[in-house]
């Protein structure tokens, strides 16, 4: 690529073409960061909050690849005030030498041009996540900014970037002496993608993972942006065995964490093995493999390796055993792995992924290598750890008992599904037989069930009414969850059969929707089902076809006009909206806002109102913070207090070395050493009796965000505290009020919608006549539903190990932690 290609360029307009012509000029070639702009999702995978933070991923991969060469020990994240994110290591930092044939800076050619890097001929890194070289450059390219800072030969290099084209180029801004290593920060062009902020849950549990899977390195992440102040530091010198016992949490284990590694020559290289497993008392199996750090959610060889190599060793060492496995017994696979969590780690030097998005491993060497591996050192385990070792075929010979008592149960459940003959009566089916036209409603109890059956559309949707709760699988072995009625009647339903008979192209509906009521006891079922769904059918989650039917809450009266609300916010949405109904909001230059315009302006001031009240309840308001904003429009990010009371003296800070200059100042002037973090406080009560205490506030860079959209509009800071005089008028059936302030033009709004309204909220599906059922809950043209995804398995794990399983303590501290933390109880 020329240097040329790298900047931004004009598009030159085709010349008009004839309808329906086809030829040369209607070729579009997009070159450099063109193509990843143009087409993101297929460098990211979408544009949504995956690929949001996918994009962090790209830049924390680069630190953690030089952690696998072995030049990197600690990294370091930030979420940014100003909501970028900053990727900051000590490794060697990108080479920022002239590249031979580019002729330019080496960071530059990186950053700037896909499939540029250092990955490919395999000197300088031997394992990699990342092939391709296109990963921080097409960050690059959906970033509105991105400014790099390298220390490396001694000086500090910066060169920053905006969409992918080079704004200010490569110079030396200091020195480093001998410290090295690469600083990342960027801002994601908000113009592509939909999501607009780091959430610290998602960021956080991918960190830790990498934590987990790279023994020693120390991973550092903050949170400066959000109002929780989140700080976490993951370092692991346990490595995968932690990571198997932080699964495992709330579970109780059967035997110690079994560790063994190893490696052997491959094709490309030398293969690195490593695995981590341990036998608990519960009825499921996790297992974790990771490729060069890559989570291969879809397994591949490593997995089938370790798989293999797990049944013949047990069963090679149970036959052995005195009272151990018969040779009778055909235990299976899924017996031995019952119980199970494993996490199989691979290091292959040059990884072949089955898919762009390398959710399956490839390399046909590794599954013999790992196979080896496993072998060899779990049979050196058990016979040097025989106790352990009968302990795990005594699960297994339990498991598969368990097994053998329920092919029965299974049997009816697997005959003639297909055919329609042994189909359970209560199923309400549907004509249709292409199962990618049809839905299954399951639906809570009889009442439900006749209003669903009766409202339905017959050729498409079938209706399963659920008596009573279904059995918690977490807690219930195969045998005993097959005994269970409405498990065994929807296995029957859904088609697919149960365990070693399962077979999804079976499937006779590809919407699987759980429709129960909006209360305590329709949550709980909804639990049970999505447990059920998790733990023995994981594959219609992954596959999309397990949905949330999202009823209305509330059915909305106004005028002979009927509306249906979804949720306690859209209600709040909707008494805002319905109060413009009628009304007429005019400039007091006497232009009027048209609908469109009044919508926008009434739902950024209900957002501004939510920031207001955040703030109230750190102790101060919002009004002090806009008049303590800098010419830029800056709102301070600390507030620092000295005395109590009516003495009580409270200043600002814009940034972080304003606040410690300020700090350094105080302790002149008050002649003693103020301590930071214990003089941080997070609310401000003016009674409280210290003489110095200071607090951040987080929504500082979002309330500036606020009122820059206000200023978008033609509003002031000064219309919005009411200092400016008449702001606007209110006009309805030839009457005008004058509005003072936004936020009173707000509540006028808000108390105008509540007059005349009839509000009546739903307690269940039930109450629902059948039309309106179908109406606003099953009609596919205007329902709204909720597909169930798994984008944190660990996460589901933990989670339903906690809520569902037979540890009640943990149950109890998480209910303790947050009772306060619940925002609408229906009791």
């Amino acid at each position: 690529m020329s240097e040329e290609e790298t900047k931004p360029t004009e598009e030159t307009p085709a010349a008009p073409q004839e309808a329906g012509k086809y030829n040369a000029a209607n070729i579009q070639v997009l070159e450099g960061m063109e193509a990843v702009r143009k087409r993101p999702a297929m460098y990211i995978g979408d544009t949504g909050e995956r690929g949001y933070h996918h994009l962090v991923y790209e830049v924390v991969d680069n630190s953690i690849d030089e952690a696998l060469a072995g030049y990197c020990s600690l990294i370091d994240v930030q979420i940014n005030p100003d909501g970028s994110l900053s990727v900051t290591d000590n490794g060697r930092g990108i080479p920022v030498d002239m590249h031979p044939t580019q002729h330019r800076p080496a960071i530059e050619v990186v950053l700037t041009i896909l499939h540029a890097g250092g990955k490919f001929d395999g000197s300088n890194y031997k394992v990699s996540g990342g092939l391709h070289g296109v990963g921080v450059s097409c960050v690059n390219a959906l970033s509105d900014w991105m400014k790099v800072e390298v220390k490396r030969d001694g000086k500090i290099h910066h060169i920053e970037f905006s969409r992918g084209h080079v704004t200010k180029p490569l110079t030396v801004v200091g020195e480093c002496g001998d410290e090295t290593g690469t600083k990342v920060t960027f801002f994601p062009d908000h113009s592509i993608f939909s999501c607009h902020a780091f959430k610290w849950e998602i960021l956080c549990n991918r960190l830790r993972e990498l934590a987990f899977l790279n023994k020693g390195v120390k991973i550092h992440f903050k949170d400066n942006e959000g109002e929780g102040h989140h700080e976490e530091t993951f370092h692991y010198e346990g490595g995968i065995d932690q990571f198997t016992e932080y699964l495992n949490t709330n579970k109780k284990p059967l035997t110690p964490v079994i560790h063994f590694e190893g490696e052997a020559q491959g094709v490309t290289g030398m293969v690195q093995a490593e695995v981590s497993m341990q036998y608990t008392d519960t009825y499921s199996t996790i297992e974790q493999t990771y490729c060069n750090n890559i989570h291969t959610i879809e397994g591949g060889t490593h997995l089938s390796g370790f798989r293999a190599a797990l049944t013949r060793t047990i069963n090679k060492y149970g036959r052995a055993m005195k009272n151990g496995i018969k040779e009778k017994d055909n235990v299976t696979g899924d017996d031995m792995r019952e119980g199970l969590t494993v996490i199989v780690s691979v290091k292959v030097p040059q990884p072949q992924f089955e898919g762009q998005t390398k959710t399956k491993l490839g390399n046909g060497e590794v599954q013999g290598i790992v196979d080896s591996i496993v072998s060899e050192k779990l049979m050196t385990f058990f016979e040097e750890n025989p106790a352990v070792a009968e302990v795990v075929v005594n699960k297994i010979l339990l498991a598969f008992r368990a097994r053998e008592a329920a092919r029965a149960a299974r049997e009816k459940t697997r005959k003639g599904v297909m055919d329609g003959l042994s189909l359970p009566g209560k199923l309400k089916d549907c004509s249709e037989r292409d199962a990618t036209k049809t839905e299954l409603f399951l639906v809570e109890g009889d009442s439900a069930g006749g209003s669903a059956s009766s409202g339905r559309n017959r050729a498409t949707q079938a209706i399963l009414p659920l008596r009573g709760k279904v059995i918690n699988v977490e807690k219930a072995r195969v045998d005993r969850m097959l005994a269970n009625n409405e498990i065994r009647t929807l296995i029957t339903a859904i088609g697919c059969g149960f365990a070693e008979e399962w077979d999804i192209s079976k499937i006779r509906y590809h919407k699987i929707i759980i429709m129960t009521d909006a209360d305590v006891d329709g949550a709980h079922i909804r639990t049970l089902l999505l447990t059920f769904f998790y733990r023995k059918m994981p594959e219609l989650i992954e596959k999309g076809y397990v949905y949330l039917a999202q009823p209305p809450l509330y059915k909305v009266e106004r005028k002979k006009k009927i509306e249906y609300v979804l949720t306690d916010g859209e209600m709040t949405a909707r008494l805002l909206f319905l109060g413009l109904d009628d009304m007429t909001v005019k400039r007091t230059n006497g232009e009027v806002l048209d609908n469109d315009q009044a919508r926008r302006l009434l739902e950024l001031l209900a957002e501004i109102d939510e920031t207001s009240k955040a703030v109230e309840r750190r102790g101060l308001t919002v009004k002090a913070l806009l008049d303590a904003r800098d010419a830029n429009g800056v709102v301070p990010r600390y507030a620092l207090v000295r005395g109590a009371g009516d003495a009580a003296v409270v200043e600002f800070a814009m940034d972080e070395a304003a606040f410690k200059a300020r700090v350094a100042e105080l302790q002149q002037e008050m002649q003693t050493t103020i301590d930071i973090p214990s003089t941080q406080v997070e609310t401000y009560h003016p009674t409280d009796q210290m003489a110095f205490r200071w607090l951040e506030m987080y929504r500082a860079s979002l309330l500036r965000k606020q009122m820059e959209s206000l200023k978008g509009m033609g509003f002031t800071v000064e219309d919005y505290l009411g200092e400016s005089g008449t702001v606007a008028l209110l006009e309805e059936d030839g009457t005008s009020q004058e509005v003072k302030s936004l936020p009173d033009l707000l509540e006028a709004v808000r108390a105008r919608g509540r007059k005349g309204m009839s509000i009546y909220r739903f307690k269940g599906l039930g109450e629902m006549d059948a039309d309106e059922l179908y109406e606003t809950t099953m009609d596919p043209a205007r329902r709204r539903m909720l597909r169930v995804k798994l984008s944190d398995a660990v996460k589901a794990d933990q989670m339903f190990s906690l809520l569902m399983g037979d540890e009640v303590e943990p149950r109890r501290k998480f209910i303790e932690d947050n009772a306060l933390n619940v925002r609408s109880l229906d009791i």
